[in-house]
């Protein structure tokens, strides 16, 4: 197994500093959302999938074993699957055990040591698969370790990741996607739900993890960029919000509060929050079209029965 950081920066604390500084000296304060998947946030989201509130990932499950079979008719033996935001690499056994003869499985995540541990479980049950982690943020331009040329590839984005994305900023990851798989078929999940009462339990709720899991992004601070931030003070809030039709997610101030991040202090008034991150909800045709946008072509879209959830195959 080969473990390859893709772009590091030359100095990945700084980079860092300098992204909360910036995102915390808006008139919006904000964070990037991708700072919630260390090693502690991926944990917590795993337990999150797993919440009775929670419905992407149930239904997700239930959608997926019948897709991967139509995909897997589609696909000519020996493919190589590449997974964006691969996590605890679970959904992906079912395309690998849906697949003729898989040859490569590359997963690609932000948290290095939860991708290697999973790969590690998944790798003895997958002997004949060669198994390629490779850390990285996919949300900029990704380089793969090997050459995926002369291959059948199939690109796997599952969950509602692609939701995190501003649109702007999801037609550019899927423009990015299009360059690294190349001649391809990509299997991406979306959430097409706008059920305002089910959003608000699922976001704002599942029992209590949901907060936590923003709550540890001020502990990472802390931990990595030398703040004294008190989680404590902060409440996790769900706001639904219009044009675009989305999920925002806050830590809002309970009470007055200045924190240091090194030297520098934020102020925080009481009701002030920091937006911590984004879930998009796309109906089937308003996600056609920004992958029409991002130069892919729509072949088939799977849609759960009660409309909580959908698969799309797109071929580049």
């Amino acid at each position: 197994m080969a473990d390859t950081e893709n772009g590091p920066s030359p100095d990945p604390r700084a980079a860092l500093l300098q992204a909360v500084l910036d995102g915390l000296s808006r008139p919006q304060k904000q964070l990037p959302g991708k700072l919630l998947w260390d090693e502690t946030g991926s944990d917590l989201f795993d337990r999150i999938c797993g919440s009775a509130d929670y419905y992407p990932t149930r239904t997700e499950m239930a959608l997926l074993p019948r897709v991967a079979a139509e995909v897997a008719a589609l696909m000519p033996p020996g493919a190589t699957v590449v997974e964006f935001g691969s996590g605890a690499s679970r959904k992906i056994r079912t395309l690998l055990d849906a697949l003729e003869r898989p040859a490569r499985f590359i997963a690609l995540d932000i948290s290095g040591a939860y991708l290697q541990a999973a790969i590690e479980r998944l790798a003895p049950d997958y002997p004949q698969v060669e198994m390629i982690p490779v850390c990285a943020d996919y949300s900029q331009p990704v380089h793969l370790p090997v050459g995926l040329a002369g291959a059948p590839v199939l690109g796997f984005f599952p969950g509602t990741s692609i939701g995190n994305f501003l649109p702007a900023e999801a037609a550019l990851f899927l423009r990015r996607a299009h360059t690294t798989l190349g001649p391809s078929r990509f299997l991406v999940g979306v959430d097409p739900t706008h059920d305002r009462t089910r959003l608000a339990r699922a976001y704002g709720d599942a029992d209590g993890l949901m907060a936590a899991l923003h709550r540890n992004l001020l502990a990472r601070l802390n931990r990595e960029c030398d703040a004294d931030f008190d989680p404590d003070n902060f409440r996790h809030e769900a706001r639904l919000r219009d044009d675009p039709f989305r999920v925002e997610a806050h830590l809002t101030a309970l009470a007055p509060a200045t924190y240091r991040i090194g030297p520098t202090p934020i102020r925080f008034e009481a009701g002030e929050s920091i937006h911590t991150d984004n879930s998009h909800k796309y109906t089937p045709e308003a996600f056609r079209r920004l992958a029409g946008r991002a130069g892919w072509r729509s072949k088939q879209v799977w849609l759960d029965p009660e409309e909580g959830f959908s698969l799309h195959l797109l071929a580049a």
